[in-house]
């Protein structure tokens, strides 16, 4: 995705598939990742969108807590909120013990994909 500014400066902000179309507007899944990995208790994060039947896809996060750190759904949604567009707002938090990784070290968010290929959203 590009942005040009107001100087006729041009962005290079995502790569389409790092991108979720959630009702017509994009997310961008690093920007929502790095402002959850900023929270104290979380370790590593992957955020991924899932099919919506109003808002063609919305966001849910996948998050590895730090050892010995405690964190709701609701702490983390709660973190997020005041920081982003209401429609960048997470619908669900799912925590793991652990995300699937290429051989790189990058997360693989296509075999997380195929993990929760039967994930239905809570409010959808």
């Amino acid at each position: 995705m590009v942005n040009m500014d107001e100087d006729s400066f041009i962005h290079i902000v995502d790569r389409k598939k790092d991108l979720i179309k959630s009702g017509g507007e994009w997310i961008s899944t690093p920007q929502l990742e790095d402002l959850v990995m900023s929270h104290p208790a979380v370790n590593e994060v992957a955020v991924v969108g899932f099919p919506h039947p109003k808002f063609d896809e919305r966001p849910v996060v996948f998050v590895i807590l730090r050892e010995g750190q405690q964190a709701t759904k609701k702490e983390l949604i709660d973190f997020v909120r005041p920081q982003v567009a209401a429609y960048w707002v997470p619908d669900d938090i799912v925590f793991l013990k652990e995300l699937p990784h290429t051989a790189t070290g990058k997360v693989s968010k296509k075999d997380l994909r195929q993990l929760f290929k039967d994930y239905k959203l809570p409010t959808a």
